[in-house]
């Protein structure tokens, strides 16, 4: 379904939520998203794909059973790509309160942290951090953020290709995913320490992922993002996602957007909650 066939209506972001109206958005219905859920199943009906994310960590129900072998921990894997999406992808833990349906591209939807900020946490900061067309952040946004690590003998770069070498095209892929909720405060964590890595043990290693957000979830998925809203996500992924939402330091996502080694310099769109049993694996952790 073409997002131009999308019904759309338009949300005006008033005073009671504690922003100035500015721009108004584009926001797509229920049915656009159901329809977009529907595609999915289609497209994907018999052909084989494996278990999709992402998903409610909350909720260990799947009934796809496309196996592959868990990938090894991130200590033994190569650190290969970080990057960030604007709200959660993932539904459950500490980020459950819905973001609404956004544009029907991957934009003003996911999940948010439910819990609650300080009015200093929530003061604005001056300038613009992390612009794109589709906005900048501001203190509350939630953020996701994605280490991914491969098996292949790589070094951390751009995109997944980075992930992908030469020599091994089909790596085992892991992703240690951790979200954070961004806040106007300087003894919050810093993101350039978030996503600092070095060699250790003859590995490229992402070396101050929090270690104190709870248990990860791990569950066998795929790749996200909103390409495949539609589509299935050929790639296999290990994916260990933690339940509680650390505070982070706006102005240094900000320092990060400027300059860091995976070329990333704003917020990636989210895929939609992925709810068809048979697109899920069970979470068996």
């Amino acid at each position: 379904m073409k997002a131009s066939n999308l019904c759309l209506i338009t949300l005006a972001m008033t005073a009671s939520f504690g922003v100035l109206a500015k721009d108004a958005l584009t926001v797509v219905s229920d049915k656009a998203i159901s329809e977009q859920r529907e595609e999915l199943a289609e497209n994907t009906e018999g052909e084989g794909f494996g278990p999709q994310s992402p998903r409610d960590i909350d909720s260990v129900g799947g009934n796809n059973t496309t196996l592959f072998s868990t990938a090894p921990s991130y200590t033994e894997m190569n650190l290969c790509n970080i990057h960030f999406h604007k709200n959660a992808e993932h539904k459950g833990g500490e980020f459950t309160t819905y973001a609404g349906n956004g544009d029907g591209e991957g934009y003003h939807t996911g999940y948010k942290y439910s819990g609650s900020l300080t009015e200093d946490e929530l003061t604005p900061v001056s300038g613009k951090i992390c612009p794109s067309k589709h906005g900048d952040l501001k203190p509350g946004d939630t953020i996701e953020v994605h280490y991914v690590h491969s098996t292949a003998q790589v070094s951390p770069g751009p995109t997944l290709g980075a992930c992908l070498s030469d020599a091994n095209k089909n790596p085992q892929l892991r992703v240690e995913t951790q979200v954070y909720v961004l806040v106007n405060d300087k003894n919050a964590y810093d993101f350039e320490t978030l996503t600092e890595h070095e060699v250790k043990d003859g590995v490229h290693q992402a070396v101050a992922i929090p270690v104190n957000t709870g248990k990860p979830v791990q569950y066998a998925g795929s790749t996200t993002g909103p390409s495949y809203n539609e589509a299935g996500s050929p790639f296999q992924v290990t994916w260990n996602v933690r339940p509680n939402v650390a505070k982070v330091n706006i102005d240094t996502v900000g320092e990060w957007c400027e300059g860091n080694a995976f070329d990333e310099d704003h917020a990636h769109g989210v895929r939609n909650l992925v709810v068809n049993k048979d697109l899920l694996s069970e979470i068996v952790n």
